[in-house]
């Protein structure tokens, strides 16, 4: 038995590293949104909302974000007709525990792996603005398309820029790359 869990020290390492802190901020963010009434946004999901309403201002888009009277959502309205919502999910947060629990796990000297883990987090909410602004903008000339769009094309390329950023990581930054 020692000598099995010699061989696959690192591998339960990683392994016990990745689930811990995953479990840990899941449970910590679902306090977090516990905290709030069930028809209230919470404060990450209106930024985020926030953040999309001054992106799409940016390139002077007519659009409007308000927060529903009786669901916890923003709704997204563009050239006055109503696209999206903005719900908990769309805030991105499940997927910066899912990429800090990945790094923590594959950790590397201190200040890179801090350094890496809050830059990916500010690319991955930039990439995730982004997304939702797009997402709102598509989805009003081609509404047909909304299950490819929503279910299948962004979440590829929200998934797909955390996969790479953690390609990147193993193969540069980890202890595991030498």
């Amino acid at each position: 038995m020692k000598k099995y869990l010699t061989q696959f020290k690192p591998f339960l390492i990683f392994i016990s590293t990745f689930f811990a802190a995953y479990i840990l901020l899941t449970i910590a963010y679902k306090f977090y949104l516990d905290s709030f009434k069930t028809t209230d946004v919470d404060g990450i999901t209106y930024v985020v909302g926030k953040n999309v309403y001054q992106l799409m201002n940016l390139f002077n888009c007519d659009i409007k974000i308000n927060e529903s009277i009786s669901n916890a959502w923003l709704e997204v309205w563009y050239n006055k007709k109503y696209v999206i919502r903005i719900v908990e999910g769309c805030n991105a947060v499940s997927i910066f525990i899912l990429f800090f629990s990945f790094i923590l796990a594959f950790s590397g000297k201190l200040k890179t792996t801090v350094l890496y883990i809050l830059f990916g987090i500010m690319f991955i909410y930039v990439l995730n603005v982004i997304r939702i602004a797009l997402l709102a903008v598509l989805l009003f000339y081609f509404p047909e398309q909304k299950h490819i769009l929503h279910g299948v094309l962004f979440p590829l390329i929200i998934y797909g820029a955390v996969f790479i950023l953690w390609v990147i990581w193993i193969n540069k930054f980890s202890k595991y790359a030498t």
